[in-house]
């Protein structure tokens, strides 16, 4: 299974390929700063790929449009994904400030 590495907190999980980044963290019981709940119609969940970007499904439409409209056209050309939408088949890294691990 691929792994996902989240900065700044270094946390690391195993990710079933064609998962997306968000749904991966929640179900290994991470909390992941989200708005509209994993929907793609806010960017509050959106995350700097630091490597393996060829790792992760392309931005579809909605995910490009979504981010133009919260963020400006610019957006499209820096490594910035939606974790909702951003399927994972491979090895990633990321940086997520508020990714939270499970409460023990």
């Amino acid at each position: 299974m691929p792994n996902v590495t989240i900065r700044p907190k270094d946390i690391v999980i195993e990710v079933p390929e064609g998962d997306t980044i968000m749904g991966a963290a929640q179900a290994a019981g991470y909390y992941w700063p989200t708005t509209c709940g994993g929907e793609g119609r806010c960017t509050t969940c959106a995350c700097t790929v630091i490597s393996g970007m060829e790792s992760l499904s392309p931005r579809g439409r909605s995910e490009e449009r979504v981010l133009v409209e919260e963020r400006g056209a610019g957006v499209l050309d820096t490594p910035l994904r939606l974790a909702c939408q951003a399927r994972v088949y491979g090895d990633v890294v990321v940086e997520k400030p508020g990714v939270r691990p499970p409460l023990s």
